[in-house]
């Protein structure tokens, strides 16, 4: 089978390998469609210690099955499907009590495991969860990046419906967050992005409050979009320190900001001000099974979608997207790859 392999820092070979021999529990996809991961950019460069090469990445997919093992009873082969990438013990006291996500022994298919940038994967069965044949492919392989964002969000937006929330980051994960606090309630959404190319792409797509902050003074530019009402919420999906310090400047005091980007660890932050204004500090980590299955409804009922903000080019041109996300010469948001 056809694989698009990651094999050092900056470089992706296409490869021929065996096609995976189903296990007792699992079952085999034929892969359809496949999104670039932000974290697989950060991979890719060879920044994240998790993934080790030689290595297929992908856990962003949709597929259908082609095969399953004898233990495997509750689906069928042909169903189109998603995967929840995300593997625990099921055991532990956080996966009893459905935080999964933080359970120690976790791992992620396309990490820890050859994941779907090939034409055939095999998961485990019970991270499969089967989508109507009416949801098109590459909007169901949203499943997974918008369980991480519906999670950030909700739980963000939680204390203050309706507020005025501001997202760094017009990457997948911050247009998705946007997507998420539109349908929860909030007054304005304004993201923020050092890319003139993508914020033009996220306004296309209706988000018309839009900084520049190598352009426009942040400051004055959220006075004039917020007025009084200033910054209830702001979801940092970038996560470097430039984002990270002025979200404890813009925050309302008694407001709420949620780390989902990785982009460094050590940041020095004002902790004084943060116990004088009771700013909360909250940071997100994937999804639990409940998130993920929210979001294949949203997706299934329409209510987010990949229109405006994707594109899609061929495996073989794995490399060059890569090469052209690590240079920020690609105005979308997001990018597909077809097999």
């Amino acid at each position: 089978m056809k694989t698009l392999v990651w094999t050092g820092a900056e470089t992706m070979k296409v490869e021929q390998q065996e096609r995976p021999v189903v296990q007792a529990n699992e079952v085999i996809i034929q892969v359809d469609v496949v999104g670039i991961c932000g974290s697989e950019i950060e991979g890719y460069l060879g920044h994240n210690s998790l993934r080790v090469p030689p290595l297929v990445m992908g856990h962003e997919f949709c597929g259908r099955i082609v095969d399953k093992g004898r233990e495997v009873s509750s689906i069928e082969i042909g169903s189109k499907v998603v995967v929840n990438p995300l593997l625990n013990c099921g055991t532990c006291d956080r996966c009893r009590r459905g935080l999964e996500n933080l359970c120690d022994e976790r791992k992620i298919i396309g990490i820890h495991r050859s994941g779907a940038f090939a034409e055939y994967v095999a998961v485990p069965a019970s991270s499969v969860v089967v989508v109507s044949e009416n949801l098109d492919s590459f909007s169901a392989s949203l499943a997974e990046p918008l369980a991480c964002c519906l999670r950030a969000v909700r739980r963000a937006m939680t204390l203050h419906p309706f507020s005025n929330v501001l997202i760094y980051g017009a990457g997948a994960i911050g247009l998705l967050s946007g997507f998420v606090a539109q349908i929860l309630g909030a007054n304005k959404v304004i993201i923020v992005d050092i890319n003139d190319e993508r914020l033009k792409t996220v306004q296309n797509v209706g988000f018309h409050d839009v900084i520049n902050t190598k352009m426009e003074d942040l400051d004055n530019k959220l006075k004039n979009i917020t007025g009084e009402k200033g910054v209830d919420v702001v979801i940092d999906a970038a996560g470097f320190l430039p984002t990270r310090s002025q979200a404890m400047n813009v925050v309302n005091p008694g407001g709420v900001i949620m780390n989902v980007g990785l982009g460094i660890d050590e940041t020095p932050l004002p902790i004084n001000q943060q116990i004088r204004s009771e700013t909360m500090i909250l940071g997100s980590f994937c999804y639990t099974k409940q998130d993920f299955y929210d979001a294949v409804q949203l997706l299934e009922e329409g209510k987010i979608n990949r229109d405006g903000w994707s594109e899609i080019r061929p495996l073989e041109n794995g490399q060059q997207a890569f090469s052209e996300l690590v240079n920020g010469e690609i105005e979308k948001s997001k990018i597909f790859l077809t097999l």
